[in-house]
């Protein structure tokens, strides 16, 4: 389902590569003891835990989600830019150390670097997500990798059904999306992220993409999850 993914040792020659970000999608549960701590207890195990992350800025940047009654496995999402993963490992230590944190579970951990498109001589609106200001209302992430016989093919056999694919993207420039490498550092190739203001708009950019001659070489897109954008303490708030 991805617009504009491949190999990230096939950069473009006609673009200087940019130095790549390290991003992650972080997903936690808590135990179910946590709600039956006094409210005293948990207010202020939220405070530590909300207090790591501003402090955290600007090394990480962290926008909160929740997954709540979304995925059973995952009540949280953190959503985390930087320019190295040592500062992102070193917040997450200090997470599981708090009130809050002492009783959440990682229970996924998406992660890439960003990468210039080969498919593009440019930067799409879609692909400039990462960078915008504000966040969308929903986001919603996979991992994915494409079979053997997707590489096995020419680079212009590719462009082809790329060029497919991405006319199809084009049509829903609401929909902005995120791609990040994980090729060589984890068991997918990449992680894609869509925002979007509208849950519908999001499924029927899927399923116009899945009509297309390219899903034919997608080995793997689950598990997906879909996250509500919400104010750090508002998304803390709702882990009880």
């Amino acid at each position: 389902m991805t617009a504009t993914a491949d190999r990230p040792a096939e950069t473009a020659a006609t673009e200087a590569p940019a130095r790549s970000r390290f991003v992650q999608y972080l997903c936690l549960r808590t135990d179910p003891l946590w709600r039956r701590q006094r409210a005293d207890v948990r207010a202020r195990g939220r405070a530590e835990f909300a207090d790591v992350i501003r402090k955290a800025a600007p090394a990480v940047v962290t926008d909160a989600y929740s997954t709540l009654g979304l995925k059973v496995s995952a009540e949280l999402l953190l959503w985390w830019r930087a320019d190295d993963p040592e500062p992102v490992q070193e917040t997450l230590s200090a997470l599981l150390q708090t009130g809050l944190g002492q009783y959440c579970e990682v229970t996924h951990a998406l992660f890439g670097l960003t990468r210039p498109s080969i498919y593009t001589k440019r930067r799409t609106a879609q692909e400039q997500a990462l960078d915008e200001p504000e966040r969308l209302r929903y986001l919603v992430v996979y991992p994915f990798s494409k079979t053997v016989e997707w590489y096995l093919m020419t680079r212009e056999a590719r462009q082809g059904l790329m060029n497919e694919h991405m006319r199809v993207g084009h049509e829903f420039a609401d929909v902005r999306q995120v791609l990040l490498y994980a090729t060589g550092l984890d068991d997918q190739e990449f992680i894609v992220a869509y925002e979007t203001d509208r849950l519908e708009r999001h499924q029927q950019l899927v399923i116009d993409l899945r009509s297309t001659e390219s899903r034919r070489y997608t080995l793997r897109d689950t598990p997906i999850f879909t996250a509500i954008h919400r104010p750090l303490d508002a998304a803390l708030a709702l882990l009880g």
